[in-house]
């Protein structure tokens, strides 16, 4: 039995930034994850990860306290929705249900590849959804919720399973992002509507970038105002469940991120159209960026990789071809049918986040993105909300229909 190496909150907080600074010397050092824009959190993370699957092996399990983890996420998707002021969505409200159509047809594609694979291999075919749409676009929450309904109505034990699944697709979907999306805006010669350089931020004063290379001309004042609102979405979140779930709709499983989104919205909106207060969008975007940042952090070092490792070859070769196909079709369909253009190079690049990992994959592969080639505010608005919200439900739906199909 390991004994286990409990590592107390702020050591923890130290051991995030501690990763954060290891992607980022190692990204500057090796030309070719510069040049595919791979996350430095997802080269940090997977280092410390390894470090840490080491000492598991050597009889020392460590776990880090990391309750600021979940606050940290709902604090960026708070600032997702500070940016979507109504010009925004005006502007780009239609392509949101586009978008959804398309990942709620790769969503049957994905169950489609795991189910025929798990028959070809002999296997029973409801595993072939739990290495589709459950784990790899629903993420770890999804493929416990399903683990348990699995257990029960089918006797199958597919906890171990969905966590490596899952495990697996965080990691490859922050892999294949900034490659794919790369290579679509290398070969049209994509431009930002914004342009590649320059400070954007004195430019268009309302744009937020999430460009860690971005100069950002921010006050203690402006910094203490736009963290209360953070805060309050963040507080807000937890409240607004609650209420939505008092009303017994709870089975939707609505993440608590998604209502600190919306609640961003409002306030971005209101504050517009009331001409009450102006937020200050430098400070929304160097606090968004410095979320994210540690989310992904904590999220990559507490990864178990080997989990990964009890793996049936037959999974993992199913697992490989489901990064394949998304890589395909994110190259050839979404960026297309997304209108061909920069915008849609992100949106892919991001599309291979969700649809392997989860929705804070996909703005890590998108903020990497934009940080060398240029502002999308576009994909930051269209990406976040189908991902974090509208996919869930669409998801749950095809899954459905594939378990009715199965004859369950």
């Amino acid at each position: 039995m390991n004994t286990t190496i409990q590592i107390n909150e702020l050591e923890s907080l130290l051991i995030a930034i501690i990763v954060l600074f290891l992607g980022y010397f190692i990204n500057s050092k090796v030309a070719f994850l510069r040049k595919y824009n791979i996350p430095e959190p997802i080269v940090g993370g997977l280092v410390v990860a390894v470090v840490i699957t080491i000492f598991h092996f050597q009889g020392f399990d460590i776990v880090f306290k990391l309750s600021m983890k979940d606050a940290l996420m709902e604090m960026f998707f708070a600032t997702v929705g500070l940016a979507a002021s109504y010009k925004l969505l005006a502007k780009g409200g239609s392509r949101v249900f586009l978008f959804l159509a398309l990942a709620t047809v790769f969503i049957v594609i994905q169950n489609a590849v795991g189910v025929s694979l798990s028959k070809l291999l002999g296997l029973d075919p409801l595993l072939g959804l739990v290495v589709g749409s459950i784990t790899l676009s629903g993420g770890h929450g999804t493929g416990a919720a399903w683990a348990q309904t699995f257990s029960t109505d089918y006797g199958l034990n597919t906890l171990e399973l969905s966590m490596a699944s899952a495990t697996f697709g965080l990691i490859m979907g922050g892999i294949i992002g900034g490659p794919v999306a790369q290579r679509l805006i290398n070969k049209y010669n994509l431009k930002s509507d914004f342009g590649e350089s320059g400070n954007h931020h004195i430019d268009h004063p309302d744009l937020v970038t999430y460009s860690d290379k971005e100069e950002d001309r921010i006050t203690s004042k402006n910094t203490i105002e736009v963290l209360f609102i953070l805060l309050l979405c963040v507080a807000g979140a937890s409240h607004a469940k609650d209420f939505v779930d008092s009303f017994g709709i709870s089975a939707l499983r609505i993440p608590e991120f998604v209502y600190a989104l919306f609640i961003g919205v409002f306030i971005t909106n209101l504050c517009e159209g009331t001409k009450c207060y102006k937020i200050n969008k430098e400070t929304v975007d160097a606090l968004g960026t410095i979320s994210l940042s540690l989310f992904l952090a904590m999220a990559l070092m507490s990864l178990h990789l080997w989990e990964l490792m009890d793996l049936a070859l037959p999974m993992l070769v199913i697992l490989v071809v489901q990064t394949v196909v998304l890589a395909l079709f994110t190259y050839f369909v979404t960026f297309r049918v997304m209108g061909k253009n920069y915008d849609a190079a992100i949106i892919a690049g991001g599309h291979c986040g969700f649809g392997m990992g989860a929705t804070p994959t996909a703005v890590m592969n998108m903020g990497a993105l934009v940080s060398r080639n240029g502002p999308s505010p576009q994909a930051f608005m269209v990406v976040p909300i189908v991902g974090a919200f509208f996919i869930d439900i669409t998801n749950l739906l095809v899954l459905q229909g594939y378990i009715s199909f199965l004859g369950h």
